[in-house]
């Protein structure tokens, strides 16, 4: 019995494979549509998408050619082909801008720019477009039933932009750049009042500033001190039980230690 059925299955696949290649080769459009919105409906998008590509510029300006285009959009979605179907999708609203699969599609060429974004150490560029391109979409459909998950995608998006300003900010700290790293995290704590870095922003310009002034030469030494120490009073200020005060009160102490030498001087 299990052999009859495993015959059964592979004689139903080799068969759905001649019909595939037998009909990607005909001239046959409409046998070509109809098959590949079956294969579509069945999950096996590559080759619907290669179907529908042979077939579209006969279906230009037909009846039949906006349900042509949004499968033909949504198979390079299904394949993670996100740069073609952002693009498709974009196409299609502009050339259905009345269809029922606007709002989808609208949507969905706006994800795909979510999905091509990189990872946060790469360059942006893509998650800034990708903000923009999702912006875009929950202005034009504000009660659409997809605004919610374009928020958190453009939330997450926000977040990675955060984290990459936070950590270029924090790369200056590492090589010793205290002051290029001063600048870097005045500027990421002016630009993002609300991140969940901001902590850590404050911390590490503390740790600057602190550092830059035990380094420093005499002439500038006492006036980086005293920088640093308005610094530790604002994060003390601010996160009065954070999760550095062990190193932020260390480096309290010493600062303290080096302007009392500077009081006994006088």
């Amino acid at each position: 019995m299990n052999k009859l059925l495993y015959l059964l299955v592979v004689f139903t696949v080799l068969t759905s494979c001649s019909e595939y290649h037998k009909t990607l080769k005909a001239e046959d459009v409409s046998a070509k549509f109809k098959l590949g919105e079956s294969l579509y409906n069945e999950g096996e998008f590559t080759k619907a998408n290669a179907l529908f590509a042979q077939i579209v510029p006969n279906y230009r300006g037909k009846p039949q050619a906006e349900k042509l285009m949004y499968l033909y959009s949504k198979s390079f979605y299904e394949i993670k082909d996100y740069y073609v179907a952002g693009y498709q999708f974009e196409r299609f609203a502009s050339s259905y801008p009345k269809s029922e699969k606007l709002e989808e599609a609208s949507f969905l060429a706006a994800k795909s720019y979510y999905m091509l974004s990189p990872v946060y150490s790469k360059d942006q560029t893509e998650t800034k477009n990708a903000i923009e391109k999702l912006q875009d979409f929950i202005n034009a459909f504000r009660e659409s039933k997809y605004v919610p998950e374009a928020n958190a995608l453009t939330k997450e998006l926000s977040d990675k932009l955060e984290k990459k300003a936070f950590e270029i900010a924090k790369q200056y700290n590492t090589i010793s750049d205290f002051e290029a790293a001063i600048k870097s995290f005045d500027n990421f704590i002016f630009e993002n009042p609300g991140s969940s870095y901001l902590e850590d922003a404050y911390f590490y310009k503390l740790d600057s500033a602190f550092k830059l002034a035990v380094n420093s030469i005499e002439s500038k030494k006492k006036g980086r001190l005293e920088a640093a120490k308005e610094y530790y009073l604002d994060f003390k200020n601010d996160y009065a039980d954070s999760k550095y005060q062990e190193d932020v009160e260390e480096m309290a102490v010493e600062i303290e230690e080096e302007l009392q030498n500077y009081s006994s001087q006088s």
